[in-house]
């Protein structure tokens, strides 16, 4: 029983711009008898840029952390329950009707990539530039793997953290740097920091 998770995604990222949305990752894990494939989605460049005008144009029914600017709009995907449910839908009758996942037992769940969301590749960086992210390398810089800072730069080849924008652990401090740049390809794990 292979998974064909290339195809998975594929199919995910289809049924995703049919309704307005992009596909941000997928995860396929658990035992045979209790498997879990979870689809994260934002809303496509268009809807972003929809919500952003709204704020802007100082929208009502809007979060006042994101009005007053002291949450970033980029941090949010603005996927609602109702387009989970539409896209979940759609999707778990593709699964089946293609046989993407054999068997007939696994959940399907579907959700916004959430506020601490993953970071992957160069222009995941790039969007969040202004963001608090916390990285682990595959290498140690300084006698450290572990960094969290806010992003402040990134060039082809890495990224560049601001150590300042937060409390260091110790290993940090005793580096005695305040700023730090990590190539891409050192990357273990990102993930952005939410700040409420």
């Amino acid at each position: 029983m292979a998974i064909k998770i290339e195809e998975i995604r594929e199919a995910a990222q289809r049924v995703a711009a049919s309704h307005g949305l992009e596909l941000v990752d997928i995860e396929f894990a658990g035992p045979a008898k209790e498997r879990t494939l979870r689809v994260f989605l934002e809303k496509d460049a268009e809807g972003r840029a929809q919500l952003k005008a709204a704020i802007e144009a100082g929208g009502e029914d809007l979060p006042e952390r994101l009005v007053h600017g002291t949450l970033n709009v980029e941090q949010l995907s603005g996927v609602t329950h109702e387009d989970c449910s539409a896209f979940s839908r759609d999707f778990g009758v593709l699964l089946d009707v293609e046989d993407l996942i054999p068997g007939d037992a696994y959940t399907l769940e579907t959700s916004s990539p959430g506020l601490d969301r993953k970071l992957r590749g160069a222009e995941d960086f790039t969007r969040f530039i202004g963001s608090l992210a916390k990285i682990q390398t595959f290498e140690p810089i300084r006698n450290n793997r572990h960094w969290q800072g806010r992003l402040i730069a990134t060039t082809a080849e890495g990224l560049t953290l601001d150590l300042n924008a937060v409390r260091q652990n110790s290993k940090s401090r005793k580096a005695g740097v305040s700023q730090v740049e990590i190539a891409f390809a050192n990357v273990e794990k990102a993930n952005l920091v939410p700040e409420i």
